[in-house]
């Protein structure tokens, strides 16, 4: 009896395990899709925003004798010596501009500082055992711990040092982390305030999202469902004419100003684009429709027997819903809330075109560096931030979402 127990348990087995995979087989598409689609970019940024090839490449011999200074006092003669040969090489072979490039990134200067003494080599080579007076004679920066620094710093091949201007701080000659001086730190303000419009243009899609995704669950599904393509009806625009279109309205001689004054509200035509209050109105516009969808599914799951049942038990309205349907609306809030978020702390278009100088979020400056400056690791390295935050949200969210669950939704 047994033997025929285990056989048939064996071909149970093999034909769970092919059942998988065969389903193995029908989603490997779309792994291999979101592999190149997704993981691929991602894990390239993350790359970007610590390799650091370039100046090892060029002053290799610099480098090199550089391993080990403690950033205390300048190197000695040997390391000048080492500069002035990789130098020589580097105007032979053209890639000067390389690593002048980078180090440039860390300290303003080093470009012509670079460049300049790398053609008075050329010129006249030092002589043996004379590197550094004549090095120091070219430029007297080549004196200065900072400069011997930044090439300490980029000897590659990894490097935190994107990361860490990307957070304004930075390392100094001897190795420690600093924080930037405050009139050149940018990036920690730029990341408060896409943060800060992220949680007010969320905050006013939910106060706009509720009401509007509890109307469409509570009516009829015929007038339900008409009312729903208002809500998708800017899916069918482009988000740049949606975005003129806002400009057009919100200028001074506008429509939303022409109302004002007809009404007699303002004596003045307000100003309510390119600021601050053109990218709330734009981006919770545009975005209104990620958090009435969320909300609208959750809400159309609620049965209304609890609410007729707390009525029956004796309770108002107000605390019925407060008690009974709110909390059941909550994994449709934080849905929405996270979508929404998410999206608004990575627009760029939006308040490029309808905000001011001070108001451009994180995904400008991402931009700027890889269409601009095309510094990469810069831009890697904020597109790492940006994607850390996100991280921390989502998991933030999947353990309410877990709590909420254990705890059982409704006490």
């Amino acid at each position: 009896m047994s033997a025929p127990l285990a056989s048939l348990k064996l071909r149970l087995r093999r034909v769970e395990r092919a059942r998988q995979l065969r389903h193995a087989v029908l989603i490997l598409p779309l792994l291999l899709f979101l592999g190149f689609t997704f993981l691929v970019p991602i894990g390239t940024m993350l790359w970007h925003a610590v390799d650091d090839p370039d100046v090892a490449r060029v002053l290799p011999r610099t480098v090199a004798a550089l391993h080990g200074w403690n950033g205390q006092a300048l190197p000695g003669e040997a390391t000048f010596a080492a500069l002035a040969a990789d130098l020589d090489d580097a105007a032979r072979e053209q890639t000067t501009s390389t690593a002048a490039k980078r180090l440039n990134y860390d300290v303003a200067g080093f470009r012509s500082l670079l460049m300049n003494t790398a053609r008075h080599l050329e010129a006249e080579p030092p002589a043996a055992g004379d590197a550094q007076a004549t090095l120091l004679a070219i430029d007297p920066r080549w004196g200065d711990l900072e400069s011997w620094g930044a090439i300490h710093r980029a000897s590659g091949p990894l490097t935190d040092f994107y990361l860490l201007a990307a957070l304004d701080l930075h390392r100094t000659a001897d190795g420690h982390i600093a924080a930037t001086p405050a009139e050149q730190a940018v990036y920690v303000d730029v990341l408060l305030r896409t943060l800060e419009i992220g949680f007010i243009v969320t905050a006013l899609c939910l106060l706009l999202g509720f009401p509007t995704a509890y109307l469409l669950a509570s009516l009829p599904a015929r007038q339900a469902n008409l009312f729903m393509i208002f809500v998708l009806l800017p899916f069918w625009t482009s988000l740049l004419v949606r975005i003129c279109a806002w400009i057009v309205l919100l200028q001074g001689n506008g429509l939303v100003n022409g109302l004002l004054l007809w009404s007699g509200l303002v004596d003045a035509p307000l100003r309510l684009i390119f600021n601050r209050t053109g990218v709330y109105i734009a981006m919770t516009h545009v975005l209104l429709p990620f958090m009435i969808l969320p909300l609208y599914s959750s809400m159309k799951a609620i049965s209304p027997a609890y609410m007729r049942a707390a009525a029956s038990l004796g309770a108002p309205p107000w605390r019925a819903f407060v008690q009974i349907y709110l909390p059941q609306t909550l994994p449709g809030i934080g849905a929405g809330s996270l979508l929404v978020f998410i999206l608004c702390i990575g627009y760029y278009i939006t308040p490029a075109l309808v905000g001011g100088g001070g108001d451009q979020m994180i995904s400008y400056f991402i931009a700027f560096f890889t269409n601009e400056t095309v510094n990469w690791g810069m831009a890697a390295a904020l597109g790492t931030v940006l994607l850390t935050v996100t991280t921390l949200l989502a998991m933030a969210y999947a353990r309410l979402v877990a709590d909420r669950q254990t705890t059982g939704g409704l006490k």
